[in-house]
């Protein structure tokens, strides 16, 4: 895993727009500051979601169309479960088995401990793999309703996520549900401040992953010299967050054997966070087997779950 991500930090650094993989923000450390992030009082999306999970739970089970048939309901990349757990309540635990996908043991397991003592009775099989070895690892007869919450399609660029939604629909069977969640447009003053919150604590993820990049890789990042330097795009939706030198500096990172010089002010470009309206996701569906049959909106409508069928 080490030498992954020594190869994907030079990759990124090596590019003209120098860039660094947001995969790489959830190591311990980020885990515990994205969740202080998710409940800031800017963070209006998982709000926004857990508001729709807790006041429309019976039209979503009804909308899956799996009332009298036994299925699989299939999270990729489950989080702390939070939103989930909402949804699970509201089904008979005998009619479904809950099948969290993460890469991360200590994730799941922390996962299956809490889904099954708030819901007690539930069938819970974790599967630790990525998310398209898992769905390929599922078989059966049984239909499979599938998780991909908290805007994650929205840390895609457009045509990765057509991409991944395509595979997506490869790996499900004619019938089977996908319930995708995404952030939609709005304006600056709304979207900014969730990805600057006053707390810091959005800063400090970025920030993290210079440190974790000076702790797996040996680099000798400053962080006092670097900034988190969020932008967003009202027009066409996007949110991208970077990392800005203050200062002109060198930075070596000997597992790599490679030094880097920064100018004052240039940035490190570090995650993308797409807003969506209809037309945008029709244009990323364009080509797949996935077809819109619903939508379910938060009562400020900053959010959408939107619930797809494999055709």
């Amino acid at each position: 895993m080490r030498t992954q991500f020594a190869a994907d930090v030079q990759e990124g650094l090596d590019k003209k727009q120098r860039t660094l993989p947001s995969k790489y923000f959830y190591d311990k450390i980020g885990d515990e500051l994205f969740v202080k992030i998710m409940h800031s009082d800017e963070y209006y999306l998982t709000k926004a979601e857990f508001e729709i999970f807790s006041q429309q739970t019976k039209e979503l089970f009804e909308a899956f169309g799996a009332d009298d048939i036994t299925f699989d309901l299939i999270e990729l990349g489950a989080g702390d479960g939070t939103k989930t757990i909402e949804l699970l309540r509201s089904i008979p635990t005998e009619q479904f088995v809950y099948k969290p996908v993460d890469i991360s043991a200590n994730a799941l397991n922390k996962l299956e401990k809490r889904v099954k003592s708030e819901v007690p009775g539930i069938q819970v099989s974790p599967l630790e793999a990525d998310y398209f070895q898992a769905l390929r690892s599922i078989h059966g007869e049984r239909k499979k309703v599938v998780l991909f919450l908290g805007s994650n399609l929205g840390n895609m660029q457009d045509e990765d996520a057509s991409t991944f939604m395509k595979e997506l629909g490869n790996n499900l069977a004619k019938g089977d549900m996908v319930l995708l969640g995404l952030d939609l447009k709005k304006p600056s003053d709304i979207v900014l401040p969730a990805y600057n919150d006053s707390s810091g604590y959005t800063k400090d993820f970025n920030l993290n992953l210079l440190h974790r990049i000076n702790v797996e890789l040996g680099a000798n990042f400053n962080l006092e010299f670097w900034e988190h330097a969020p932008e967003y795009d009202a027009v066409n939706g996007m949110a991208k967050s970077y990392l800005k030198s203050t200062v002109e500096q060198s930075v070596s990172i000997p597992s790599i054997g490679k030094s880097y010089d920064f100018k004052e002010g240039e940035v490190i470009h570090t995650e993308i966070s797409r807003k969506y309206d209809e037309q945008v996701l029709e244009n990323v569906l364009t080509g797949t087997s996935l077809k819109i049959t619903r939508f379910f909106y938060d009562s400020k409508e900053y959010f959408t779950d939107v619930l797809l069928e494999k055709q």
